[in-house]
């Protein structure tokens, strides 16, 4: 800006301070130091470059202006960082050349570039730090940059730097009003009567997405020996096969275990992690923070955020205050949803139990009633085709009692259960209502631990055959359930002191259950048990 005097000059200063100081998004505050620094000095070309910790990349952004579209896609890839850029890097002091060419750190340019001789490098600092180094170059007529230059962008890098510092704090802001407002996301949406599954699933999303991680995770329990993944966001996800990983034995059961937040560097390198890397379709992952959900109960499980090494930066403008807080919060929010299920469970297993009553003191007093003034008719009847048919109706009745029972039985067996052991005791409880008599039930082995989400179902539906089959057929007076959890296998022995099952039992009772142990690579056997009466083995392998 030649012709003008010193205060005019000023003048031009404080307005581009005010231009600058106005804008509070990054983008646009950058824009307005290049073209107030260009306006103020007379130069054709300004850029300014944000450092990186990358020794390969040294400047993380660069952004400029003065070159058209056609020079910039000639010239291809953007300055790295290195020679005299560089110099400005590892030592942030302005510096003025009538040549940078002939400065011994210059670097030269690349294909196409267009000349540069005369240059100004100039830090923009905040109060804490660099934040990146202006640079201009080419000053109008082929002149070279004077001190009065020098002195009129030193200043004005030092408003960009207030400047900066605004917009961070604006963006920081925003950064906790979206945290916020995500944490008012997941409790709307359980308010919703959503799953819990769905909800941590939507935790998972919202702090992927606002902490800009590559992938993120869920883990829950109380125990870190039986820890369970839940959900995956941002990568393809194969539960079962994750759920192989050794979790008893990861960053997820230390920050379990402490109750404190960890943050890691690098997975892959470090040996207390459980990198998921190796799964088909994931990243190579790099940092990662892994935060507790606690509640007023403790630690309940654990929400980790893992970015891969090509967005590291990410990671490090991540606050972790941000998300450990929207994670104690939506911990808070899960376990009004889980208060919410326990409270329908408890409501549909109590109408299960009504219904089972019902059928039991009403239905079946009824039917035995009716079966006895059959057979009462039977027996005056004459020999003949009346009798057959009065005894044909006789076990029609007796069959149907025995399917009600079986149903009483079966409306009081849940599919699936997150504590195998306590629905198989309360299985065997149900049982010895129904049979009027209590199994006498021995658990050996660490039940919980070994018996897995895809085990348990067919385990709890073979002990509900085969004392259900008790219950029919065996007219028993004792029944003994054995479980063992070996170190290769799982062992179901259901025994009773009865007389036997029927041949037809055999054959159609017994289908299911074989199928259920040969699903698993496992067997059955049936035979008599010692003392009389009959016994169930069903054997299936496990791994440890």
């Amino acid at each position: 800006m030649e012709g003008v005097d010193d205060r005019e000059r000023m003048q031009h200063v404080l307005e581009a301070v005010v231009a600058i100081t106005s804008e509070l998004s990054l983008d646009g505050v950058l824009d307005r130091i290049l073209t107030a620094a260009r306006t103020l000095v007379g130069a054709r070309y300004a850029a300014l470059g944000v450092p990186s910790d990358d020794p390969d990349r040294r400047l993380r952004t660069f952004v400029h202006q003065g070159m058209d579209a056609d020079t910039v896609g000639r010239i291809g890839d953007l300055p790295a960082g290195h020679g005299l850029l560089g110099l400005l890097v590892d030592d942030p002091r302005p510096i003025r050349l009538r040549d940078l060419s002939a400065h011994p750190a210059a670097y030269g340019f690349p294909e196409h570039h267009p000349p540069m001789r005369s240059f100004i490098g100039v830090p923009v600092a905040t109060s804490d730090r660099v934040f990146g180094n202006l640079y201009l170059t080419e000053k109008e007529g082929g002149r070279e940059f004077t001190e009065e230059d020098e002195a009129v962008v030193v200043a004005l890098a030092a408003a960009a730097g207030v400047a900066l510092e605004h917009v961070e704090l604006y963006e920081d802001a925003g950064r906790r009003q979206a945290w916020l407002t995500a944490t008012a996301e997941i409790i709307a949406l359980l308010a919703d009567d959503t799953s819990v599954d769905r909800a941590l699933h939507a935790v998972a999303d919202r702090a992927r997405a606002l902490s800009g991680a590559d992938v993120a995770w869920v883990v829950t329990g109380a125990d870190p020996q039986a820890l369970h993944l839940e959900t995956v966001s941002g990568a393809p996800t194969d539960l079962g096969a994750m759920r192989r990983l050794r979790m008893d034995e990861s960053l997820a059961s230390i920050v379990l275990r402490t109750g404190e937040a960890l943050a890691v560097d690098d997975l892959a390198s470090d040996p207390r992690a459980v990198d998921p890397s190796s799964m088909e379709g994931w990243p190579r992952l790099g940092p990662v923070i892994v935060l507790p959900l606690r509640s007023s109960k403790g630690v309940e499980g654990v929400l980790s955020l893992a970015w891969t090494p090509e967005h590291v930066g990410d990671y490090r403008r991540v606050d972790p205050a941000l998300p450990a807080s929207f994670a104690e919060q939506a911990t808070l929010a899960l376990q009004l949803a889980r208060v919410r299920d326990d409270r329908q469970r408890l409501s549909l297993l109590e109408e299960r139990d009504r219904i089972g009553r019902d059928l039991h003191d009403l239905v079946i007093q009824r039917l035995f009633a009716v079966g006895l003034g059959l057979q009462s008719a039977a027996r005056l009847a004459p020999d003949g085709e009346l009798a057959e048919r009065l005894q044909r109706g006789i076990d029609d009745i007796d069959d149907t009692i025995k399917d009600i029972r079986r149903t009483i039985f079966a409306l009081g067996t849940l599919d699936t259960a997150s504590d195998v052991q306590s629905e198989i005791e309360g299985l065997v409880d149900r049982a010895g209502t129904v049979m009027k008599l209590r199994p006498r039930l021995r658990i050996d082995g660490p039940l919980r631990t070994v018996v897995t989400d895809d085990l348990a179902p067919d385990l709890l539906a073979v002990l509900s055959e085969a004392l259900t089959n008790v219950a029919r057929h065996a007219h028993a007076s004792a029944v003994d359930v054995h479980l063992t959890v070996g170190a290769d296998e799982v062992e179901l022995v259901v025994a009773d002191d009865g007389r036997g099952m029927a041949p037809g039992v055999r054959e159609s009772g017994l289908r299911n259950m074989r199928a259920r142990a040969e699903r698993h690579g496992g067997a059955l056997a049936v035979g008599p048990a010692d003392g009389g009466g009959t016994a169930v083995r069903w054997r299936v392998p496990v791994a440890w």
